[in-house]
């Protein structure tokens, strides 16, 4: 499994809206071997949420697969001199290659 696992820091009140993109559907939901999209909010600080986006393939291929698909190049040439929205104050991405999956029961039952 290859997982790709997307950081935002952005201004107290709008994560929201980085939870609204990421709900609409996109090219990237019937791309051959996602597995899933997890968004994650931490609202704990006074200033500032954090969105973690977790993006789970079968394997690097199937990522690389989707960043060189057209619909991929094409939402950014889209996006081209646009620039991220004034709410988000940061954004770090890792790639990482999962060595263990520990399934719990939850999993077993669905």
């Amino acid at each position: 499994m290859f997982i790709q696992n997307r950081t935002m820091l952005v201004e107290k009140g709008n994560s929201d809206k980085v939870i609204a993109r990421f709900s609409q559907e996109s090219p990237i939901d019937s791309m051959e071997g996602l597995i899933d999209i997890s968004v994650m909010v931490n609202n704990k600080s006074k200033e500032n949420e954090e969105v973690i986006v977790v993006v789970r393939w079968e394997s690097r291929e199937d990522w690389k697969n989707w960043e060189k698909s057209d619909a991929h190049l094409q939402g950014h040439r889209d996006s081209r001199g646009q620039g991220s929205p004034s709410f988000i104050l940061s954004t770090s991405v890792h790639m990482y290659d999962s060595q263990i999956v520990k399934r719990g029961k939850a999993f077993a039952n669905r």
